[in-house]
């Protein structure tokens, strides 16, 4: 008589047999991006290669100054002229969108850190930490971003650390709420109920099934938060009090072009076309945005 065929497995199998989002108590898979989404992602991403590599290809100067070119017209020499202190136009397109990109990419990473920790935390322990944790999100979402952002920028005017954390004060929020309602069915779900079962801590469901139900609206979130943060710094530049002279920026740049807009069209065009590209990347973004 043999004896009977016996099977053993460990705990970490079952675990690792168990599917993060897949299940029937999560509910129907998340629809893969649109090509609307697609293409705002793209159009993003071809704004990030010429932030990168446009201050290198033009290799222009954006401050260097000359009097005798003043307001010279698009040609071989300046491809989008020169402004009023015959500086290159297209030197200083590509270093303005280097900066606000640069730091608005910054901002938004420094804002999605504390933001999902936030709200996973929220969402994971309930009860008075997520009460306390909601009532300081309704407080910074009770004031405008763009007023808070100046409130932190008075600290210390005309300083791009300011607006920076300004911005970044001003956009955790966004995170936090995204990432808490997400993360609320995942726990819930029968696969983290059964990596709980099974003895497993709170840093493997974190990494087995928390990130990867996240990671694919976080990272459309970023793309979305920095392409927000470039307008505000425009509209913070544009009204003065972002980033001050001879700083190439898109905002500073349409105030420095709107007294001469009859004589040098192009002028006020080229940084105005560079955020109607970012509002049409965002307007391709949003309904993903939207669906999380």
């Amino acid at each position: 008589m043999t004896a009977p065929h016996t099977m053993t497995t460990t705990l970490a199998e079952v675990a690792a047999a168990t599917p993060p989002l897949s299940q029937p108590s999560m509910g129907r898979a998340k629809p893969a991006a649109s090509w609307q989404q697609r293409t705002g992602l793209v159009l993003i991403g071809l704004l990030a290669l010429w932030a990168l590599l446009g201050p290198w290809l033009v290799g222009a100067s954006p401050i260097e100054q000359n009097l005798r070119n003043q307001l010279a017209t698009p040609g071989a020499a300046h491809w989008l002229g020169t402004d009023v202190l015959g500086r290159s136009w297209l030197a200083r397109l590509a270093h303005a969108t280097q900066l606000s990109l640069g730091m608005a990419l910054l901002a938004a990473l420094s804002a999605a850190v504390p933001g999902t920790l936030l709200g996973v935390l929220a969402a994971w322990r309930g009860g008075r930490t997520e009460r306390v944790l909601l009532m300081l999100a309704d407080a910074v979402l009770a004031i405008p971003g763009l007023l808070l952002v100046l409130l932190i920028a008075a600290l210390a005017p005309g300083q791009l650390w300011a607006l920076y954390v300004g911005m970044a004060t001003a956009l955790w929020v966004e995170y936090f709420r995204v990432c808490r309602a997400m993360a609320r069915p995942v726990l819930a779900g029968d696969a983290v109920q059964a990596s709980r079962l099974l003895g497993f801590g709170r840093a493997y469901v974190l990494r087995r099934h928390l990130l990867p139900a996240l990671a694919p609206t976080l990272g459309t979130l970023l793309a979305f938060t920095t392409a927000q943060a470039v307008l505000a710094l425009a509209a913070l530049g544009f009204v003065g009090v972002g980033a001050q002279a001879p700083t190439a920026e898109l905002g500073l740049m349409i105030t420095e072009a709107m007294p001469y807009y009859e004589e040098a069209p192009w002028l006020i065009a080229a940084p105005t076309a560079v955020l109607l590209w970012l509002v049409a990347a965002m307007m391709l973004i949003q309904p993903e945005r939207e669906a999380a």
